[in-house]
């Protein structure tokens, strides 16, 4: 029942991400004349992370993503039993805030599923024209320091209370940085919602969305393991 209550914790957050990041990119980044831009995207998925970690980061650790969680896993953070139940609740909630993001843009005459839903994508459906190999290398690293932060941020020895806004910044810094290449992923369970909905191409390209992401995250949790092991002072 805990891993059970734990895991719509996760359910809502990622929800919360993807409907308030990906509706951002949807509905308010080109607004006319008031648009928030690159920069709004980028601080609202910063936001929805930030303001999660404060609300659930308590019940379930706020991980909203299923790189993260094997990425704790891989150092030493994470029990390898409770992976699935998260995984499982992270896509399902990516999948619902995709869909109420949907439901709410389609109100508008002029939306359509041709505009990717702020779907991830490379070559053709890279925002900047990036190829395959550009998304890999930024897909890989973006993650790879996302969770370096996430780690170091919430050492037992880090300052107490700060480590949802390292956490909500870096989101925010990776997506300043990667928008133009990818749309930004680091988290499958993002990708994966709107993929759902706009079918064809954000489906085929998907993979990358999660193998990338989980490569870098694993790297991440391997190095923690040896960067920030406690040693006895000689």
């Amino acid at each position: 029942m805990q891993l059970f209550r734990r895991s719509v914790a996760e359910f809502i957050g990622t929800a919360w991400l993807v409907f308030g990041g990906c509706g951002s990119a949807v509905m308010a980044a080109s607004f006319p004349n008031v648009g928030i831009g690159l920069l709004g995207v980028s601080f609202a998925f910063g936001l929805t992370v930030l303001t999660m970690a404060y609300t659930i980061g308590s019940i379930s650790g706020c991980h909203l993503n299923p790189a993260v969680s094997i990425g704790l896993w891989a150092g030493g953070r994470f029990k390898a039993s409770d992976l699935y139940a998260y995984i499982i609740a992270q896509v399902l909630g990516g999948i619902a805030g995709a869909g109420v993001l949907y439901l709410i843009a389609s109100g508008n005459p002029s939306f359509s599923l041709s505009g990717g839903l702020a779907s991830n994508g490379y070559g053709a459906h890279s925002p900047g024209g990036y190829s395959l190999i550009s998304g890999l290398v930024v897909e890989i690293t973006m993650t790879f320091i996302f969770l370096m932060i996430i780690l170091g941020s919430t050492d037992r020895r880090a300052p107490a209370g700060f480590a949802p806004i390292a956490i909500g910044l870096a989101l925010t810094l990776i997506h300043l940085i990667s928008i133009p290449v990818t749309n930004t992923s680091v988290n499958p369970a993002r990708s994966t919602g709107p993929a759902v909905f706009v079918g064809g191409w954000a489906l085929s390209q998907l993979w990358l969305f999660w193998v990338m992401p989980i490569v870098g995250a694993v790297l991440a949790g391997i190095l923690y393991r040896w960067l920030f092991r406690e040693t006895k002072n000689r």
